[in-house]
């Protein structure tokens, strides 16, 4: 049965013109039917007075539609933006945010870049760097069998979009647009790119994503550039399309060429860059961060400096533990932790039962220093933190059981990463799934499919809040706190009735026991597990 395809919009610099848009919106629905999502590309803010602004502002007019947004592309724009992680700016109106992957509870993927090119240090605030356009592009690269995403929405033309096309009128694609969204563009290989700026239409001949009678066919892009919202030419800066995500479709018919097809008009400038001519990868930041080398077979860590760990030639000084600011349940040399829960002690990283756990065997990983969440953690806490999952799988699948991993970065002060075993004969992974994604609907929670092997750090800033769920297949799902959140939510939708079916469990405090019973559970826990724990190797 083919798949129903989504319906929707994408418009161009918008400037301020919010009611032009919203009421030409309502129209087409009129006319045409409902839409599901409209995208917007380029200038959202215009200089004129933000009276306008207010009202939707205030919730006293609502945009008919959900809308999605780019930010600012100048310095006048910046103060609308509050979260560079994104943020609602008013009722069915979300900023994206800086960069990074939308996907939508259909599997639609939406890889968004907001602002204009900078290859200056440091970035202004309504720029994005090479740094960034790598970035994006080794998160989706580093998913496996990639092959594209669904949508990119760019405010700057590609460079060279006009090689090998149609006429794109008075802009001169040679010397015109970004060369980074170039690069980008060639990567990432988007079945629909939409930008703006340029103040025209301009919808390019579809062109293709691989070399005749040298690679597999793939899929065609096609690339459309968006007038500004109400101008007096009545250029078009409104475009509806349907499309049904990517990951939904039949291989062959995705990768139907239409016969209108051209040339990839990056092509020479992308063999350029693979010589070193353009665009080198940039070198990461030298302050508080830390990154796995995605180039390195090996994967093995670099630090903050770029350099190999292994490769330093003075012995590495040990760091200090981050402190909390005041008492701490769960900093391991805290004289509040319950330490007769404690049941693996590694290096960075201590596992203990979860106090009133849905089971006997639900299990807290927790780091031994002071940090908040996943987002904060450093190089060598993330990796025994990895290391701590993949034995913790073992060990539950030797008892012919499945762990669901949640972190809920929100009220809370310690990192917690809940690991909670479920039997393989309750249910299936996609039973699991599919019950946090219709509970999350039924509460109003946006819970997003991120992409498998993507780093919760490229999606989320230290000190952001949210909830984050990991399956054992390796699939995840994130929610954006913006307000209010169900502090029990991952444990209500794994007692359900759809998973463990113990829903007087959904609340940690209903399940207390005496720590005499506390202490019997951790010593079983610790016996059953010693054979799997990888802190007692030798």
């Amino acid at each position: 049965m083919a798949e129903k395809p989504l319906r929707l919009l994408a418009c161009g610099d918008v400037e301020g013109k919010f009611d032009v848009l919203f009421n030409r919106v309502r129209t087409i629905q009129k006319k045409s039917g409902n839409f599901d999502l409209l995208l917007c590309v380029g200038n959202f803010f215009g200089s004129t007075p933000d009276a306008e602004w207010e009202e939707y502002k205030t919730g006293i007019k609502k945009a008919p539609i959900q809308t999605y947004v780019l930010g600012a592309n100048n310095q006048e724009t910046v103060k609308y933006f509050q979260d560079v992680d994104g943020c609602e700016l008013a009722e069915n109106i979300t900023y994206l945010g800086r960069k990074g992957v939308f996907t939508g509870s259909s599997g639609l993927q939406i890889v968004y870049l907001s602002g204009t090119e900078s290859l200056n240090e440091p970035v202004p605030g309504y720029s994005f760097s090479p740094k960034d356009v790598f970035s994006l592009r080794t998160t989706l690269w580093s998913t496996s069998q990639f092959k594209g995403v669904d949508i990119l929405l760019t405010s700057p033309w590609p460079k060279y979009v006009g090689n090998f096309g149609n006429s794109s009128g008075e802009v001169d694609t040679k010397k015109c647009g970004s060369a980074l969204i170039s690069s980008l563009a060639t990567g990432l290989k988007p079945r629909y790119h939409f930008a703006a700026l340029e103040k025209t239409y301009y919808e390019r001949l579809p062109y293709r994503n691989h070399i005749i009678l040298q690679e597999n066919a793939q899929h065609a892009t096609r690339f459309i550039a968006l007038a500004n919202v109400g101008n007096p030419e009545k250029k078009k800066y409104l475009y509806a399309f349907s499309i049904v995500p990517m990951k939904l479709m039949d291989v062959a018919e995705l990768v139907k060429q239409p016969p209108d097809v051209t040339e990839n008009p990056y092509r020479k400038f992308v063999k350029q860059a693979s010589l070193g001519k353009q665009i080198p990868a940039p070198e990461e930041d030298s302050a508080c961060q830390f990154f796995f080398d995605l180039n390195e077979k090996q994967g093995r860590k670099r630090s903050s400096t770029g350099r190999d760990s292994k490769s330093s030639p003075h012995p590495k000084q040990p760091r200090k533990l981050p402190q909390p600011p005041g008492p701490c349940w769960f900093c391991l040399a805290s004289p509040e932790v319950e330490k007769h829960l404690v049941v693996s002690i590694g290096t960075h990283c201590y596992l203990a039962l979860a106090k009133g756990g849905l089971s006997d065997d639900h299990v807290l990983i927790l780091p031994i220093g002071h940090y908040q969440s996943v987002v904060e953690l450093s190089a060598e806490v993330v990796e025994e933190v990895e290391q701590y999952k993949a034995t913790l799988r073992r060990f539950f699948k030797s008892q012919g059981k499945r762990c669901i991993l949640f972190e809920r970065n929100y009220k809370s002060h310690h990192l917690q990463l809940q690991v909670i075993p479920v039997p393989l004969s309750r249910c299936a992974t996609d039973d699991i799934k599919d019950a946090f994604i219709t509970q999350a609907q039924e509460q109003q929670i946006e819970l997003l499919e991120i992409p498998e092997h993507s780093d919760i750090k490229q999606i989320a800033q230290p000190g952001a809040a949210y909830f984050y769920v990991e399956l054992d297949t390796g699939e995840k799902l994130f929610h954006r706190i913006k307000k209010n959140f169900p502090l029990q939510f991952g444990r209500e939708v794994l007692a359900s009735e759809a998973i463990l079916n113990i829903p007087d469990k959904s609340d940690w405090r209903q399940c207390q026991i005496s720590k005499e019973e506390e202490e019997t559970l951790a010593r079983h826990f610790r016996k059953d597990f010693e054979p799997f724990d990888f802190t007692l190797d030798d």
